[in-house]
């Protein structure tokens, strides 16, 4: 066998064994920036990126950039994300505030109908940037107050409230597990969950304040006064669109536990894809959580 025919024939061998380990990925990857780098609130931050990076590759659909930030106090001079080479952005980032340079680049970027996946604490980001609040609907701490826009619930008769009373943004109670339910089945992140599953110990964000404009509700999670909460249905999933562009919103992700939770990834995946593509292929794996027991994969 001569030296060419042997290299044509180890790279096809490559190429077919790569696909046989993984067959969803494809050239039809989806190019994805995920932004961390700083919380001001979550000092475990580096340990959310290697689980997210685990799912979005596991799930064959994406191709995935990192960009980390300069530590919190350093210079932004250097710090200058290219959104217009992806079709979603994905942010776990609370720190600094960024550049007005890259403030009015990402503005831009949405606006013109690209994606914006918000994980946990990047809703406690930024509150001083009024399209960036815009962008995720609700968010807390970070001085937030009414100022910042109606606290939005579902009441006890599971009715929509945006209260406009004083009062801070941003609460939650020790971390424990709590049931999810489903409020838009027929939105393509949630079409084909269960109306109500069991979300593994987590932080339940509750009393989030923000526009909420354009918003669609996708999940709530009952907040019990034996947790600290307010015996409302607080919002944990959440849609937004500015002007072209898709928001997913999620508050759940605290820690390696939580993210770990086969409910969040399908939910951070399929949200992945609806914000970049407005459509949603990724499947409901089987192991799915129930309304009564969780599911997990550990990373």
């Amino acid at each position: 066998m001569s030296l060419r025919i042997t290299v044509i024939f180890l790279t096809l061998f490559c190429l077919f064994t790569a696909t046989a380990i993984n067959p969803l990925k494809s050239d039809n990857r989806i190019r994805l920036l995920l932004i961390d780098g700083q919380s001001k609130y979550h000092p475990q931050w580096p340990e959310w990126t290697p689980v997210l990076l685990k799912q979005l590759d596991e799930s064959g659909l994406f191709v995935v950039d990192v960009l980390t930030s300069p530590q919190s106090g350093s210079s932004f001079d250097d710090f200058n994300p290219r959104f217009g080479r992806y079709k979603v952005i994905v942010s776990t980032y609370d720190g600094d505030l960024w550049p007005v340079r890259v403030q009015r680049s990402l503005e831009r970027y949405m606006r013109k109908g690209g994606g914006l996946v918000v994980v946990h604490a990047a809703n406690n980001a930024f509150p001083e940037w009024p399209a960036y609040n815009e962008m995720i609907g609700l968010g807390g701490w970070g001085g937030r107050t009414e100022a910042s826009g109606p606290y939005v619930y579902l009441n006890q008769r599971e009715e929509r409230i945006h209260d406009t009373a004083p009062g801070p943004g941003g609460h939650h109670g020790p971390r424990h597990e709590f049931v999810i339910v489903n409020r838009a089945p027929r939105h393509p992140v949630m079409q084909g969950l269960p109306e109500k599953w069991l979300h593994a110990e987590d932080e339940l964000y509750q009393k989030l304040r923000g526009p909420a404009r354009n918003m669609e509700i996708l999940a709530t999670a009952f907040s019990a006064e034996k947790y600290e909460g307010t015996e409302r249905h607080e919002p944990q999933l959440m849609s937004i669109r500015l002007d072209e562009g898709r928001i997913f919103h999620t508050a759940m992700g605290h820690d390696r536990k939580a993210l770990s939770c086969v409910g969040f990834m399908t939910t951070f995946v399929r949200g992945c894809q609806w914000a970049a593509t407005g459509k949603v292929t990724f499947p409901v794996p089987e192991e799915f959580p129930g309304p009564d027991k969780t599911s997990s994969r550990y990373y």
